[in-house]
């Protein structure tokens, strides 16, 4: 699934390239892709608005509309927003196509069919469930030092992990940085956050950062779908310590990378760099 880095890229691809553009015309080829109004209202209302410059929420892309509207997408796990050329012979797993006033189009592309566009009014935004219940960006001023220790504090009993991926703690984040972000601060995946020192805590909040930050660097991190607004794949993977390496060598101490599910999910981690306490 696109993480923070992935759809922030895809943000910043899309926004001179739509911004200021009108909405000529919308074409519905899979109507389960539309979560948000009805199809047809949700073609009438999107018709003829004006983009405003794009905006990100965790790991939804916000698409501000001229008429106090925003087109809301979110890509989950093969979703890809791509503006080119109009295409005549569309791809089987092509969804929902916006024709725009200069000739070009934006493309919502979903081979698994788990993505979902809504159009909601922009004051309904705060309100609105999935984003009101998303915790502070990682990048941003609310996510402080302060946050992050009582945070840790609070959830005591949470494995780090899947802490981390709790988008009501953080938003955005998700199992590759998580993971990357663990081994730069030599962190166990299983720990439980009440035995983190304060050491290890200051180090795991820089490093969430610093992860974030190089994936959004390198364009995100492909390995199969992913894909930025004109098709190119994300250039982080090469740079993985952990994530995807299991059984490879460590790049800090040589030993072979693991992997383990912990409360559901996955987890990669270098027992020597990251010791199990």
């Amino acid at each position: 699934m696109p993480e923070l880095p992935e759809v922030e890229t895809i943000r910043r691809t899309l926004s001179p390239q739509i911004t200021g553009r009108t909405v000529h015309r919308v074409e519905i080829r899979d109507a389960s892709a539309i979560g948000h109004p009805p199809v047809d209202e949700f073609v009438s209302r999107l018709t003829g608005q004006v983009f405003g410059e794009p905006d990100r929420r965790g790991k939804y892309l916000l698409l501000p509309l001229a008429e106090e509207m925003t087109l809301l997408v979110h890509l989950r796990m093969t979703g890809r927003l791509l503006y080119g050329e109009a295409d005549p012979a569309p791809p089987k797993h092509r969804r929902l196509t916006i024709h725009l006033d200069n000739g070009r189009t934006l493309f919502f592309d979903d081979q698994r069919r788990f993505g979902r566009l809504y159009l909601l009014k922009s004051g309904e935004l705060p309100g609105w469930p999935p984003l009101q219940k998303l915790g502070p960006e990682p990048l941003s001023g609310s996510f402080t030092e302060q946050y992050w220790l009582d945070l840790l504090t609070k959830r005591g009993r949470c494995r780090i992990k899947p802490l981390l991926l709790d988008q009501s703690c953080l938003a955005g984040l998700g199992n590759i940085y998580a993971d990357e972000a663990l081994h730069r601060a030599g962190i166990h995946p299983a720990a439980c956050a009440g035995t983190i020192t304060p050491e290890q805590a200051a180090a795991l909040y820089r490093s969430i950062r610093q992860v974030l930050q190089e994936g959004i660097a390198a364009g995100g991190t492909t390995f199969r779908d992913y894909r930025d607004s004109q098709g190119q794949p994300g250039g982080y993977a090469a740079r993985l310590r952990v994530y995807r390496r299991e059984n490879l060598p460590c790049l800090a101490c040589g030993h072979p990378v693991q992997r383990r599910r912990i409360a559901g999910r996955s987890a990669h981690f270098c027992p020597v760099c990251q010791p199990e306490k």
